[in-house]
């Protein structure tokens, strides 16, 4: 991959890239201002600290952490260095949903009281294997960097790492993370949710997947001056063994308000109605990945005050990835609590805040609390 890369990047530059195995040399390296973290998602926050404390600028790939934990840890790296950092949540930097969030925020739905988040698309069995040797051009090791050391498999890389606890977050962390991140924008909360509970598990896939195929997951948040008690809704839904959409949209977000609703497509556009399900607005247009690029440039020379899509987002969009997949592995209802970041009812379910690590150069300091 990496020999793949560096030609690539001559022959579009005409010029010869340094290629490493190890990222500490490049973080090491006085004359690297900023860096990408495109890892599988177990090294996005170990490589995202080192390189904050060493001095760059961080543009991480979603989801920003493996685990909650991760994500507060990042967050802390960020204030302690200055430095900026943006998630590869491209909505975050694309007009047609920015248009979108500032018609509910500026009231075009009445009070948005629930949003729903949606993932629905056909995956591929990635089968069952028994562990083998690695192939010789794979270094193993720096691949499972400060996660667990297991024996390899075929049906664990390249991108299937996906579906693995040790390595992934599932098609929630990888797809559905871009619908929830715009369903938290639209929904307007400040803070992470104070109850979580999922419903899901493989009832389609017959493999070694180890996260569910199908899952309901739903979120409680409390709103600031509002009578007691008063909450707002987030719901995701997911199906990887279904091409077949919802609300019109294979991938989306919907946002249900007092006077009206608007339902969002991942990639593709929006529809207002109001009253009646009258058809008032819409607008069409893909997401735009140069502009969130380019915001992140524009932080780094100075030019924009802060990235589209910081730390803080990426850590609450990833919350609720984590929040999901811990409630559907322990099959209850969670209290979160938001300030402390620690589920308050469950202790199985609190060790999942964060992971075990190996003994690793990489693991992130303060991991445990």
């Amino acid at each position: 991959r990496r020999e793949k890369a560096a030609q690539l990047v001559q022959d579009l530059s005409k010029k010869k890239p340094v290629q490493v195995g190890d990222m500490r040399r490049v973080f090491d390296d006085k004359e690297v201002d900023a860096v990408f973290i495109a890892t599988p998602d177990h090294w996005h926050a170990p490589a995202s600290i080192l390189a904050l404390d060493a001095g760059k600028h961080v543009y991480v790939e979603k989801p920003c952490c493996h685990n909650i934990r991760e994500g507060r840890l990042m967050w802390d790296a960020v204030q302690r260095s200055g430095k900026c950092l943006q998630v590869g949540t491209q909505s975050r930097s694309t007009r047609v949903v920015e248009d979108a969030m500032k018609l509910i925020h500026d009231g075009a739905i009445g009070e948005i009281m629930a949003a729903k988040a949606w993932n629905s698309q056909l995956r591929r069995s990635i089968g069952k294997q028994r562990p083998s040797q690695p192939p010789p051009h794979l270094d193993f090791d720096a691949w499972v960097g400060p996660a667990p050391m297991v024996e390899y498999q075929s049906n664990m890389l390249h991108s299937i790492w996906r579906w693995w606890y040790d390595f992934g977050c599932g098609d929630i962390g990888n797809d559905g993370v871009h619908d929830i991140d715009v369903a938290l924008w639209g929904l307007g909360v400040d803070s992470h949710p104070s109850t979580a509970t999922c419903l899901g598990g493989k009832y389609f896939f017959d493999d070694d997947q180890q996260f569910p195929d199908t899952q309901v997951a739903v979120f409680e948040y409390p709103v600031d001056g509002k009578p007691a008690g008063r909450k707002k809704q987030l719901i995701f839904e997911q199906r990887i063994w279904s091409p077949y959409g919802q609300e019109g949209y294979a991938n989306g977000a919907a946002f249900y308000g007092t006077d009206g609703v608007l339902i969002i497509g991942h990639t593709q556009g929006w529809k207002l109605y109001g009253p009646r399900m009258k058809l008032i607005a819409e607008q069409e247009g893909p997401a735009d990945l140069p502009r969130h690029h380019e915001n992140f440039f524009q932080c780094i020379r100075g030019e924009a005050k802060k990235p589209s899509a910081s730390v803080r987002e990426g850590h609450r969009s990833a919350t609720i990835v984590h929040l999901a997949n811990i409630a559907a592995r322990v099959g209850t209802v969670l209290k979160f609590d938001p300030e402390r970041e620690q589920i308050t009812n469950n202790d199985e379910a609190n060790r999942l805040v964060t992971r075990e690590y190996r003994d690793h150069w990489a693991t992130p300091k303060g991991v445990t609390r």
